[in-house]
């Protein structure tokens, strides 16, 4: 079997869309974020979350020190912000934190949650971090800052989906 090209399977994988994160924890007396977009929910009973850091990243001894993290799903026109956490300082950003469950979350996120680390696991060149959530907070008015194929974006057209699976396949019978 032949090798994949890196950077085919990262364009290719740049084709489904995501959310925007700032990933942050608190560290040595400091706040510390990276921006990404490997975030996904696990479970609801346990409430657990997801993400992953790649080997390389500052931010994953940083996790591992402090066994917490947050994640703060950004709103629609945060460019900026998900620019600054990537690498990219904009000094004439100021005050982006709020608290959450005693950890730095970006305010006016459309979503904030606070975890402890619950299990870690090491995955090619990254560490899934799998959390326990132990506070969490929406804005549920709030559209999400949306990545696809290496650029920023919204949503355009959102409808509201059915209620339920069944009323999915019911309406796909007929």
């Amino acid at each position: 079997m032949s090798a994949l090209d890196p950077r085919t399977f990262r364009n290719t994988c740049g084709v489904f869309a995501t959310g925007v994160n700032v990933i942050t924890t608190h560290c040595d007396g400091h706040d510390h974020g990276m921006t990404a977009n490997a975030f996904m929910s696990i479970s609801l009973d346990p409430p657990l979350i997801a993400i992953s850091i790649a080997e390389k990243a500052r931010m994953l001894e940083k996790i591992q020190k402090s066994g917490r993290f947050a994640v703060s799903i950004l709103a629609s026109g945060m460019d900026a912000i998900a620019w600054h956490f990537a690498g990219k300082p904009n000094g004439e950003l100021r005050d982006l934190f709020d608290e959450l469950g005693g950890l730095p979350v970006i305010r006016g996120a459309v979503a904030t949650f606070s975890a402890i680390v619950h299990e870690e696991i090491i995955a090619g060149d990254h560490t899934i971090f799998v959390g326990r959530v132990e506070a969490l907070a929406a804005d549920e008015t709030a559209e999400p800052l949306m990545f696809f194929k290496g650029k920023f974006g919204a949503l355009e057209n959102t409808r509201k989906a059915p209620a339920s699976m069944l009323q999915i396949e019911t309406e796909l019978m007929w």
